[in-house]
């Protein structure tokens, strides 16, 4: 099985996995771990030993982070391997809902791994745009 793990600061992996429990149905191959305020390191990574406690050595992991060299990517990362796993894990910082939704697609699909990282990479990227504003003049009195 391919699992996605989505780790973050606060509480935006869980609030990212709500959203995909929304929008494509609960799945059990869907790990969120975050690290609230407040929380050490070492309860943090007994929560991601407990999240990741499902996955098993013949499984493959996709690990979203919410920022590259954060603590709760690397906590996880290093969980990960204690757990014999990181041979079969691929992982990004920057986590959005587009990466998100794309990793479940690439799985649905039974996308290869280069295919997977790709779409995971391109769709992320792509969901990142400006939005042009066109404001019109208030002051303009119509005729």
């Amino acid at each position: 099985m391919r699992y996605l793990l989505m780790v973050s600061h606060g509480t935006m992996a869980p609030g990212v996995k709500s959203v995909i429990d929304m929008l494509l149905g609960p799945r059990e191959d869907v790990l969120a771990h975050s690290m609230e305020d407040g929380v050490g390191a070492d309860a943090y990574v007994e929560g991601v030993r407990q999240t990741i406690a499902p996955i098993r050595p013949e499984d493959s992991v996709v690990v979203l982070g919410d920022i590259m060299g954060g603590s709760p990517l690397t906590n996880a990362l290093n969980t990960l391997t204690e757990a014999g796993l990181l041979g079969n894990t691929v992982a990004f910082g920057g986590l959005n809902l587009a990466m998100a939704i794309a990793a479940l697609m690439g799985f649905d699909d039974g996308l290869d791994d280069a295919a997977l990282k790709a779409s995971i990479l391109n769709d992320g990227k792509e969901a990142v745009r400006e939005i042009q504003l066109q404001v019109e003049d208030e002051d303009e009195d119509d005729l």
